[in-house]
């Protein structure tokens, strides 16, 4: 399977990415995490490591205690929520992880019970301060 037509947009793209092997995933240009329904980590991609600036795979720890944003008991509970109101289907945009991108998020459900989180940078807003001069 091509990873070229794997849409960040798609509506059903948790269902795209888990038709796909891990290698796959991990060449994909925007970040994948895969957690359990307790928030431990099943498959973090090779490109979430390198543009998170986290540089390390935390498979199985808990996401929302590994992470280093102070938004991440907000998006815990956000999740915890829409997973006890059935079927995930969130989007969230705010600036700043450890590289200070502007990201978006995805989390949609998994079939295991779980959640899936695509995240797509933005460049950081220094560097395109840097790219206008």
């Amino acid at each position: 399977m091509s990873q070229t037509w794997i849409d960040f947009d798609a509506p059903d793209l948790a269902a795209r990415i888990e038709q796909l092997s891990d290698g796959e995933r991990d060449a994909l240009p925007f970040g994948v995490i895969h957690l359990d329904p307790e928030g431990v980590v099943l498959f973090y991609s090779a490109t979430e490591a390198k543009l998170s600036g986290y540089g390390m795979t935390p498979l199985g720890k808990n996401f929302y205690e590994v992470g280093r944003n102070p938004a991440n008991r907000d998006l815990r509970d956000r999740i915890r929520t829409a997973m006890e109101d059935g079927a995930v289907d969130l989007e969230f945009g705010w600036t700043g992880d450890l590289v200070n991108a502007e990201l978006r998020m995805r989390v949609q459900s998994a079939r295991d019970g779980g959640v899936w989180l695509c995240i797509e940078r933005d460049q950081p807003p220094l560097a395109r301060r840097a790219a206008k001069k």
